[in-house]
């Protein structure tokens, strides 16, 4: 992967892990959402990747020279994906939403576990700028040899 390659592959990154703590944080802000358009409390969401590989030029050299790799130009989101674990049942009587019982369906969001992944988040973040940080500054001392 050439120095271009890499720009494109830690911006890619950039993007990815940005919409990954955008959905982090509708979880948090909806964990106490008890009722939405389509029924029932708001459910968690999760961003899950893939790696890209469509239309670079250096694809089709890896095809030619017989290897075996595949030659990805960073991460896309594949999708965003609604978590299967039910609700919580919280004990709730004068909640609007409550059932005959005085139990609430909550959503299925713990706290920790949304911090958790924001950390993560945050850090493959940082990863992506210093790489971004290193390839300009490889480019420049580059041009900086060039004019001598």
């Amino acid at each position: 992967m050439g120095l271009l390659g890499s720009i494109k592959a830690s911006a890619s990154g950039l993007s990815a892990e940005r919409l990954r703590m955008d959905t982090i944080a509708n979880n948090v802000a909806n964990m106490h959402t008890t009722r939405t358009p389509e029924g029932g409390p708001y459910r968690r969401q999760m961003v899950t990747f893939a790696p890209r590989t469509d239309g670079f030029a250096f694809l089709n050299l890896f095809r030619r020279s017989g290897r075996q790799e595949v030659a990805t130009e960073g991460v896309r989101v594949n999708s965003i994906v609604e978590d299967t674990s039910p609700p919580i049942r919280s004990y709730q009587p004068d909640h609007p939403d409550a059932d005959a019982e005085g139990y609430v369906l909550m959503p299925n969001i713990n706290v920790v576990t949304e911090m958790t992944d924001m950390i993560s988040a945050n850090r493959a973040y940082e990863a992506n700028v210093t790489v971004l940080n290193a390839a300009k500054n490889m480019a420049m001392k580059a041009l900086e040899i060039a004019r001598r």
